[in-house]
């Protein structure tokens, strides 16, 4: 008997509903549970660039069939759906792209294909976001508080306005080691650009409902800023191309956070950078938040004089990050 790699994949996909699968985890399911007629599959490869000639090999067919099939997979069954970044995840679900979001953001969503794996709220994104920045760029990163502003705007006056966190980027840090004391000493007089200054707003999970919404969220939050970032735990596939279309116009980046290994984030759309600062927008949100204002506090300190001449204990430097 042929074997159907769609027919499997929907079966185990449906009979686990809102569960995620990588292709890997449902190749070795429909390997464990229909070793018959993969075992079929394996006398009758002709197959020479990958000869099916021990398991190993076969699951990594297996594999192979499976990512192939997903266009067409998707397209038949339109509640089967998977995520972006790598691996790719499999999952069947009842719910709507608004209902998804609604789920995930009451922390009522199940996670990866583990049982009793935590789900996330968006301020458990903070730290890990914070760890990963720098960790892997050496960005001093800063949550900002929004429940800490004046709000003297009114209601509603400070609608996307605050960004979720910010991050400053000192543009000498792989090279100061290098250099001798007397350009050490230059380099802090000299007027210069010694930072990049980043904005990121950060979201639990992205779709068609809310991948616009999310969007021009950031859009609107980084304005200040040279670099901007959406940040999200989890990215559908059917939001991707509108993010690289909407990222193309007006050049905010996006990053797919892994929170359990914030290391293994990926920047999936670089952001465009701007040659300069909106002072103005800066001003307000330093005129409405005291984490934004002690943030320009810091970078004033830092431009002035050098890393020791800021305060160090503000950033969300974590103990194991150092």
């Amino acid at each position: 008997m042929k074997l159907d790699f769609k027919t499997k994949t929907t079966e185990l996909l449906k009979g686990n509903p809102d569960k995620k699968f990588t292709a890997r985890e449902i190749g070795e399911w429909i390997f464990d549970n229909y070793e018959d007629e993969c075992r079929e599959l394996q006398k009758r490869s002709k197959a020479k660039r990958y000869p099916l000639t021990d398991d190993k090999a076969l699951k990594q067919q297996l594999v192979r069939n499976i990512c192939s099939l997903r266009p067409s997979l998707l397209k038949q069954h339109p509640k089967i759906k998977t995520t972006d970044g790598r691996p790719i995840k499999y999952y069947f679900t009842e719910s709507s792209d608004s209902e998804e979001i609604n789920n995930a953001e009451i922390n009522e969503t199940s996670r990866i294909s583990k049982e009793n794996e935590p789900a996330f709220k968006e301020h458990h994104l903070y730290q890990p976001l914070s760890n990963y920045l720098w960790s892997e760029f050496k960005i001093y990163p800063k949550r900002i508080d929004e429940n800490r502003s004046k709000n003297s705007h009114g209601a509603g006056g400070n609608k996307w306005l605050h960004t979720d966190l910010v991050g400053m980027e000192d543009l000498s840090h792989d090279l100061m080691g290098q250099w001798c004391d007397e350009i050490k000493n230059c380099v802090k007089q000299y007027p210069s650009k010694r930072t990049n200054l980043w904005s990121f707003e950060v979201k639990v999970k992205i779709n068609r409902s809310n991948v616009r919404e999310s969007f021009f969220q950031a859009v609107s939050n980084s304005s200040w800023a040279n670099f901007g970032y959406l940040v999200a735990s989890e990215i559908n596939s059917n939001a991707s191309k509108e993010l690289r279309i909407l990222s193309s116009s007006h050049g905010i980046g996006v990053i797919l956070l892994d929170a359990e290994n914030p290391l293994e984030s990926q920047i999936i759309i670089p952001a465009r950078e701007r040659n300069d600062i909106d002072w103005n927008t800066a001003n307000r949100l330093a005129e409405q938040n005291p984490d934004f204002r002690r943030y320009i506090e810091n970078v004033r300190a830092f431009c002035e004089g050098s890393v020791e001449d800021m305060d160090n204990t503000f950033w969300d430097i974590t103990d194991d990050d150092n």
